[in-house]
């Protein structure tokens, strides 16, 4: 078996696009040392599936995206655009 190497999250928390939201279920799924494999497996996606869900590639569906987010500890909040940068750099102090 091949050994899982952490990744750190984005540091940037928001979540932009498909790409920064794959990124930050990735660093969750590595952080917690689960193979890709395994993660797929548990989900009930194929490898492929996750592959694209951690590259956020095309043709995956919101609702698998969410589950695997979910399920793996990514959590994401609906925040207005107003208090968009509050709520980023709180997140971010806490990091820091």
């Amino acid at each position: 078996m091949r050994t899982v190497i952490p990744i750190d999250p984005p540091h940037d928390p928001t979540v932009l696009d498909a790409a920064s939201l794959g990124a930050a279920i990735r660093s969750a799924r590595t952080r917690r040392r689960i193979p890709l494999v395994e993660a797929a497996d548990a989900l009930g996606i194929s490898r492929q599936t996750m592959i694209n869900i951690e590259k956020g590639g095309a043709g995956v569906g919101l609702p698998t995206v969410l589950r695997a987010a979910q399920e793996l500890g990514v959590t994401l909040f609906a925040v207005p655009a107003m208090e968009r940068e509050v709520v980023r750099q709180a997140i971010m102090a806490i990091r820091d």
